[in-house]
């Protein structure tokens, strides 16, 4: 119990700052009337999260003196907590509109600390249980994931409409104290196969034991599943927010609706993803997600072509938000399947990599597609056709599982 109470609230101080940086910050900007495309832009900031393989191998390596007395993955956990803090405090009293590369700049310090939070916990979560509790406690992290989430989304977006995104942002400096009290009070469990690396074969080894105990067509075959899983709602993510304003919805009806009902969705999609896990096993569970993902997707082209109607929107946000629960559990456990515990960090945040990277290059972009789109066919149509091209991103994946599924039935 207290291992799940400790996964999910550091599953929280990894989801706010992500949702932070990746989502909300998009609907600050185009609450002030930044351009779409800049919007877009912003997006790769967080393309630290995708590169953490490559300061990864540091933190398998060393720990952070005097904090690493509580422990050797804790004492990065709240390095990493103590720098998002003093990032959201100093975000918090920028004018982007004034000085919006320096607004940029901090962003990045955000995601760049995130994303070093985020190797840590991995590795702690991964070392903390045997592979048979996984399952659990990838539950416990997505539960407080997607809390942070109807935090830092739904109800930054309410607190901001009635006191201004300066005082939201320092309020979310403030609870990422959660993470910071469940690191605190759960032991570390020591890693005894844990393979202490130099610099310069830091990346080496981990590749070649993954590539050794899976070959190397199968291992290659297993990272082109792993980096085009993901694209859809990666892609189509910076645009979700800026979509719900320019149809007409107040910052109060994205949050009271639309991020509440996702995230009550996405927790329901992460518990029957692991019931579904169980069941059907990872496979088959992994393919009907996709499928899930782009049926739901589709369904956002329609929204794009019809009035504004609540209701309507909070029934196919909740689709799409269960599909994505479902596909979080099914990947988490899958990548999970796949790290030697010789090099913990480092392999998961490799995996990870190759899941968000080539989805975070493409949707920096994807302000410059929305506007192509709704330059050569109007605003309605434009993001009719923005939603259907994200949604087809979702193909190749299924077809990849598919085939993945019939090698291993041969």
């Amino acid at each position: 119990m207290l291992k799940n109470i400790t996964i999910g609230s550091l599953g929280f101080s990894s989801g706010l700052p992500y949702i932070l940086i990746f989502s909300t910050l998009g609907v600050w900007l185009a609450d002030i009337g930044v351009d779409l495309s800049l919007i877009g832009f912003f997006a790769w900031i967080v393309l630290t999260y995708s590169l953490k393989f490559l300061w990864a191998p540091m933190i398998d390596n060393f720990s952070i003196p005097f904090l690493n007395r509580l422990g050797f993955r804790k004492s990065w956990i709240l390095f990493s907590q103590i720098l998002i803090v003093l990032c959201l405090l100093l975000l918090s009293i920028i004018n982007p509109l004034d000085s919006l590369y320096f607004f940029a700049f901090i962003a990045f310090l955000v995601a760049f600390s995130g994303s070093i939070q985020d190797i840590a916990i991995d590795a702690f979560r991964i070392e903390l249980a045997e592979l048979s509790q996984q399952g659990n406690l990838a539950a416990s992290y997505q539960f407080g994931y997607r809390m942070a989430i109807l935090v830092s989304s739904s109800f930054a977006l309410i607190f901001a409409s009635d006191y201004g995104w300066s005082l939201t942002y320092q309020l979310m400096a403030f609870l990422m104290l959660i993470g910071v009290v469940g690191i605190l009070i759960c032991p570390e469990r020591i890693n005894s196969s844990l393979k202490k690396l130099t610099l310069q074969n830091s990346i080496f080894l981990p590749l070649k034991d993954f590539i050794s105990r899976f070959g190397l067509y199968f291992a290659s075959f297993l990272l082109m599943i792993i980096a085009t899983y993901r694209l859809t709602d990666i892609v189509m993510g910076p645009m979700a927010s800026p979509f719900y304003l320019e149809k007409g919805y107040t910052l109060k009806e994205i949050g009271y609706v639309v991020k509440v009902v996702a995230v009550i969705a996405s927790i329901l999609g992460f518990f029957l993803g692991g019931i579904l896990v169980k069941r059907l096993g990872v496979k088959i569970t992994l393919i009907i997600g996709a499928l899930l993902v782009l049926v739901t997707n589709l369904s956002f082209s329609a929204i794009a072509l019809l009035d504004k109607d609540l209701s309507l929107l909070g029934l196919v946000v909740g689709a799409d938000s269960l599909a994505a629960g479902v596909v979080g559990t099914a990947n988490i456990t899958f990548l999970t399947s796949l790290v030697s515990k010789q090099y913990t960090a480092v392999q998961y945040a490799l995996l990870t990599s190759f899941m968000m990277l080539p989805g975070k290059i493409f949707s920096g972009f994807s302000g410059l597609i929305a506007n192509y789109f709704k330059s050569i066919q109007g605003t309605e149509y434009g993001w009719m056709l923005f939603f259907i091209f994200t949604s087809f991103l979702t193909i190749p994946s299924i077809i990849l599982l598919l085939y993945y599924r019939k090698r291993e039935h041969q």
